[in-house]
């Protein structure tokens, strides 16, 4: 299988060109700075530079792929719209180019909760979490919206470490008995199991550490 991978170069980004390539995918991995990036020496890795706005970019890195990986980040305060415009462009080129699976990370804030409202809608939600779960937001309308075969993992607070496979999901909400934090490993390594066994279809997923 090859795919290609969107925020290659960030925390998550790197997990998942890493575990990916452990698995046997052919990888391409997108970003500005690919070729500055410590990435392991393999004959099925493939580095793309470009811009994440630029459709003409994303298109190239997509086709050919069986399926793309978005681990598109940003400024947490919202400054810059790289999450919901880079999904845009994405969701844009993934349609013309006929790939239509994706599997991309969210915010927790926009799982529902018992009533059906946003996590992030409720009075008590830490207010420096809206400018970028608002980006979160629109980046998952961009994918509801669309003809895609999506999966939106909707991730706690990140910690920048290894895989332990110690972890819990649940559709549409928080699972059950996992903390408020997921390790940059478990996510991708998550990420790529829901690639292979499409579980989580046109779902948004919670995911957290046990």
């Amino acid at each position: 299988m090859t795919i290609t991978v969107f925020g290659a170069t960030g925390s998550v980004g790197k997990q998942l060109v890493k575990e990916a390539l452990l698995m046997d995918y052919k990888v391409k991995a997108f970003g500005r700075n690919v070729f500055v990036t410590d990435f392991p020496k393999n004959d099925n890795l493939e580095l793309i530079q470009g811009g994440l706005f630029d459709g003409a970019d994303i298109k190239a890195a997509i086709k050919g792929s069986d399926a793309v990986l978005s681990a598109i980040g940003g400024a947490f305060d919202g400054s810059d719209k790289s999450r919901s415009l880079g999904m845009k462009t994405i969701v844009e080129q993934m349609e013309k180019t006929n790939v239509k699976r994706i599997v991309a990370i969210g915010g927790m804030g926009i799982l529902p909760n018992e009533e059906g409202n946003l996590l992030m809608d409720a009075e008590d939600y830490p207010h420096e979490y809206i400018p970028v779960g608002m980006e979160h937001l629109k980046a998952f309308r961009y994918l509801e919206k669309s003809s895609l075969d999506w999966t939106f993992i909707c991730a706690p607070d990140l910690v920048d470490a290894d895989a332990t496979g110690k972890f819990l999901v649940a559709s549409e909400s928080n699972p059950v008995g996992s903390k408020f934090k997921i390790k940059t490993g478990d996510l991708a390594l998550f990420m790529l199991k829901e690639l292979n066994r499409n579980e989580y279809v046109k779902q948004r997923v919670g995911i957290g550490n046990i």
